[in-house]
């Protein structure tokens, strides 16, 4: 009877579907990843920009895949060197390939963004119309998805052992001041089904106090 019951249990295991914890192992070519995950099923149909949260229906020429967690401080952390160079290298392919870190940013804002540290700016800086701050090399995103980039800075720190790409109080409190929304949960959810891994940092945001 114990013997029919171990078996019942461990079969009832096997069926349970895979635990979408740890890292990205799915996805190891950014282009192809991009292109085909990323445009090609999660924005099949269009969306809203990430930062200026502006509609669009299709990539076209002014959207493109931006990196909430920058790469080029992927690369400095890795020592793998130029983007180029980096493009042999499998952590580094592994990493810019999680589809968790990329957002459709408006290419004009990417530009302006793309390699900026995270910050709490003051009242000087520069807004623009959709409450993006700068000042020098810092960027402050708008209040709707501060908790987002908080969430997804704190996945690529704790899941790929990367450093904090700004204050990591800021983001803790970016964290609790914004917490996950309906379209941010369903995003997660798209993406893990799609990557096979979870961050943690959206199913549990308590979790980010302690890291």
């Amino acid at each position: 009877m114990n013997i029919k019951r171990l078996a019942l249990l461990t079969l009832s295991l096997l069926l349970l579907p895979p635990l979408v914890i740890g890292q990205n192992t799915r996805f190891s070519d950014p282009d192809t990843v991009a292109r085909d995950q990323f445009w090609g099923t999660l924005y099949a149909d269009g969306g809203t920009s990430f930062f200026c949260e502006t509609p669009f229906t299709s990539k076209g020429f002014i959207m493109t895949e931006g990196h909430i967690y920058p790469l080029a401080v992927v690369r400095s952390s890795l020592g793998c060197g130029t983007s180029s160079q980096c493009s042999n290298d499998d952590r580094y392919r592994q990493i810019a390939s999680d589809l968790h870190n990329m957002v459709p940013v408006a290419t004009r804002v990417e530009m302006r963004r793309r390699n900026a540290r995270y910050e709490q700016l003051g009242a000087g800086a520069r807004e623009d119309e959709c409450g993006n701050r700068e000042s020098a090399q810092f960027f402050e995103p708008p209040a709707p998805v501060k908790g987002d980039v908080a969430r997804t800075v704190a996945y690529m720190v704790d899941t790929y052992d990367l450093p904090w790409v700004g204050i990591s109080t800021v983001f803790k409190g970016w964290n609790r001041m914004d917490p996950p929304d309906d379209r941010e949960l369903t995003r997660h959810r798209q993406i893990s089904e799609l990557q096979g891994n979870d961050n943690p940092f959206v199913t549990n945001p308590d979790r980010m106090a302690n890291l």
